[in-house]
């Protein structure tokens, strides 16, 4: 299977990788398997794919654990080195297309104390909703990359 498959049956297909990753075989190794084992059991129980109830928890938390992944993953793939380089493709693009605008937009908007308006707030868990969408699937997809089973959807909320 090429990567491009990969993605398109993982439902991730709007991920822009260059053309030539895209058809190369996708065979995750072992160490592979063990970074997205890590990395799936730190998104699964973080806010990053767990429902906020409405008028709970506190938007910088919550933007200080979707931040946060990116030393996770740094970390993970240290740890794992060079063979868990299937890993880290879809880790970096994950980071850099998906991640990074959020953090970034927010983090801007949590250094002129924004979160003090309630119209920021609301705007922030609108938006923390559709990347929890993305980061769903993201761990769906590491599930998949560590040959689990998927414990996205174990609750009923």
């Amino acid at each position: 299977m090429k990567l491009r498959e990969w993605l398109g049956e993982m439902g991730m297909s709007s991920l822009k990788i260059n053309s030539k990753f895209m058809e190369m075989p996708w065979a995750p190794t072992s160490a592979d398997k063990e970074a997205a084992w890590e990395l799936y059991v730190e998104l699964l129980t973080r806010v990053t794919t767990q429902h906020l109830v409405h008028g709970s928890g506190d938007e910088k938390a919550v933007l200080d654990s979707v931040h946060k992944i990116f030393d996770l993953t740094r970390d993970t793939i240290k740890k794992h080195g060079s063979p868990c380089l299937e890993f880290a493709k879809i880790a970096i693009v994950v980071l850099n297309q998906k991640i990074r605008p959020f953090t970034s937009k927010w983090q801007e908007v949590v250094a002129r104390d924004g979160f003090e308006d309630p119209g920021n707030c609301k705007l922030f868990r609108k938006e923390l909703l559709q990347l929890q969408d993305v980061l769903t699937i993201y761990t769906r997809m590491l599930a998949n990359i560590a040959s689990i089973e998927d414990l996205t959807i174990l609750e009923d909320v």
